[in-house]
C-alpha cells in the first residue's frame, strides 16, 4: 500500500472544512426544501400536482447521474490524491445551476431551462459534498469523528437558518402586499409581482456558496499528489473493482450501504417534497413554507451537535437507529394532516378555519429538522467505521451511489404515483392526489430500519495510522 502523505490539520484548517457545510446548507434549504422548490410547485408549473411531477423528474435524473459515476469519480480521487480539485470543478456545475434558476418565471411556458438547471445544481453541490466528506477521516482521531461531523452539520443548519432568514425578511415579497414578512420593502426592489424575491433564493445561493467555501480551500489541508499521477484512472477504476467484488462479503460495509441507499432516499425524497406536499394540500404561502423552514434549520442545527455529542457516547448505529423511528412517525403526521384532518381524523368541517393543522404540521417540522440533522452527520462517521483510510472518498463515492441508486427511484415513484393519482380516471382530487403520492417514503425508511443489525461501529476504537 503506497503512504500518503498529508498536512496536519490547525485549528483554522478544521473550521474551513467545517463551513462547507455553511456554505452548501442554502442549496438545501433554500432551493430544494423551503423556497424554490414550493415556488416552482405552486407558481412556475400549471398546477401543484404537474409541479410535483416535473420536480420529480429533475430530481431524479440529477441522482441517477450521480449514482453512476460517483463511485468511479471517488476511486479515481484516491488513487490521484487530492481532493480540492474535485470540489472546485463540481462547485462551478452546482453555482452555475443555481443562478439559472432566477430565470424561472411565474406561469412560463417551458420550464426545460429550470429542468436543466436544477439538475446542474443538484450534481454540482452533491458531487462538492462526496470529494469535501472524503477530507474528513484525515483532520481529526476517530474517536472525534462523531463530534466533528455533527458539529459541521450543526454549522450548516445555521448557515440555512441565515440565508432563509434574508431570503423571508429581506428579498421575498408576498403576492398580496408586497411586504417582507418582517414589513419591508424587498431589497434591491425585487418585485414580488413576479417573485422575484424566490427566484433570488438561486443567486443568492451561488453567491453565498462562493464566497463561504473559500476558507476550506484555503486552510484545510488536503492529501497530497501521489507520486505517480500518469494512470490514475486505470488505478482507481481497478480498485473499485476490487471493492465491488469483495464488497458483498464485507457484511456491516454491505448492510451499511444498503440501509442508507433506502432511508437517505426517503429523508431527501422527504425534505424536497415536504414544502410542496404543504403548498398544494394545506395551501402554505411561501412565508409560511419559510417559517417551517426556519424551525426545521433551527432544530436541526441542535439535533446535528446533540447527535455529535450522542455518536461519541453512544456510537452512530444508534444515533441513525433512532432518527429513523423518529423520521417514520413524522412523515405519518405529515402524510395525515390536511386542511381538516390529522393523523387520518376529522378536526373541522370543511371549509371552516382550524390552525390545527398548521401547528402539527410545525411540531412535525422541528423533528424532522433534528432527526435529520442527527442521522445525516452519524451517518458520516458510521461510513468512515466501515473502510480504511486510503479508501475513504472511494466510500464516499459508493455512499453517494448508494444514496442515489434509489434516489432517482424515489422521486419518480412519487412522480409517477401522483400523475396516477391525479388521473381524470380515478377522479380525485389534487390535494389526495398529492397526499397519495408522497406514501412511498415510509416504505423507504422501513426498509433501512431493518437493515440496519448487521451494521458494526467502531465509536470507541482509536482511528488507525
Amino acid at each position: 500500500m503506497v503512504e500518503v502523505k498529508r498536512d496536519a490539520a490547525t485549528r483554522r484548517g478544521i473550521w474551513g472544512w467545517m463551513l462547507f457545510d455553511w456554505a452548501q446548507q442554502p442549496y438545501h434549504t433554500l432551493i430544494i426544501t423551503f423556497v424554490f422548490a414550493p415556488y416552482f410547485a405552486s407558481a412556475v408549473a400549471s398546477d401543484a400536482a404537474r409541479g410535483q411531477e416535473l420536480w420529480g423528474y429533475a430530481a431524479g435524473i440529477g441522482g441517477m447521474l450521480i449514482a453512476f459515476s460517483s463511485p468511479v469519480l471517488g476511486a479515481i480521487a484516491d488513487a490521484s490524491g487530492p481532493r480540492k480539485p474535485w470540489v472546485f470543478g463540481f462547485s462551478v456545475i452546482g453555482v452555475i445551476g443555481c443562478w439559472l434558476l432566477w430565470y424561472a418565471v411565474p406561469g412560463m411556458e417551458s420550464t426545460a431551462l429550470i429542468m436543466v438547471a436544477i439538475v446542474l445544481a443538484l450534481v454540482g453541490m452533491e458531487f462538492a459534498a462526496v470529494f469535501n466528506n472524503g477530507m474528513m477521516a484525515d483532520l481529526v482521531p476517530r474517536a472525534e469523528l462523531g463530534r466533528l461531523s455533527g458539529s459541521a452539520w450543526a454549522l450548516g443548519y445555521l448557515g440555512g437558518l441565515v440565508s432563509l432568514i434574508i431570503v423571508l425578511g429581506f428579498l421575498a415579497g408576498q403576492p398580496v402586499t408586497g411586504k417582507t414578512l418582517i414589513g419591508l420593502e424587498p431589497l434591491f426592489g425585487l418585485d414580488a409581482a413576479t417573485r422575484e424575491g424566490d427566484r433570488a433564493s438561486g443567486p443568492l445561493t451561488a453567491i453565498w456558496y462562493v464566497i463561504f467555501v473559500l476558507p476550506m480551500f484555503l486552510w484545510t489541508p488536503d492529501v497530497k499528489r501521489k507520486a505517480a499521477v500518469k494512470g490514475a484512472v486505470s488505478r482507481g477504476l481497478a480498485e473499485l473493482g476490487k471493492t465491488m467484488r469483495r464488497l458483498p462479503s464485507e457484511r456491516s460495509y454491505f448492510s451499511f450501504l444498503m440501509s442508507s441507499m433506502f432511508y437517505r432516499d426517503a429523508l431527501n425524497a422527504l425534505y424536497s417534497f415536504g414544502g410542496i406536499y404543504a403548498a398544494g394540500v394545506l395551501g402554505w404561502s411561501i412565508v409560511q413554507i419559510g417559517i417551517f423552514g426556519i424551525i426545521a434549520n433551527l432544530t436541526g442545527a441542535i439535533g446535528a451537535w446533540l447527535g455529535g455529542r450522542a455518536d461519541q457516547a453512544f456510537g452512530p448505529k444508534a444515533v441513525v437507529s433512532g432518527s429513523i423511528v423518529i423520521l417514520t412517525i413524522c412523515c405519518i403526521l405529515v402524510i395525515s394532516t390536511t386542511r381538516t384532518e390529522v393523523l387520518f381524523m376529522t378536526v373541522a368541517a370543511e371549509g371552516s378555519q382550524t390552525n390545527v393543522p398548521d401547528i402539527m404540521f410545525y411540531i412535525a417540522g422541528a423533528f424532522i429538522g433534528a432527526a435529520g440533522g442527527s442521522i445525516q452527520a452519524a451517518s458520516r462517521t458510521l461510513l468512515v467505521d466501515q473502510v480504511e483510510k486510503d479508501k475513504v472518498t472511494e466510500a464516499f463515492g459508493l455512499y453517494a451511489l448508494s444514496g442515489r441508486a434509489t434516489s432517482f427511484i424515489g422521486p419518480l415513484a412519487i412522480a409517477f404515483a401522483t400523475a396516477f393519482f391525479a388521473s381524470e380516471a380515478l377522479d380525485l382530487s389534487n390535494q389526495d392526489a398529492q397526499r397519495l403520492g408522497v406514501t412511498p417514503i415510509i416504505a423507504l425508511f422501513m426498509v433501512g430500519l431493518v437493515l440496519l443489525p448487521w451494521v458494526k461501529s467502531r465509536q470507541y476504537e482509536v482511528a488507525r495510522a
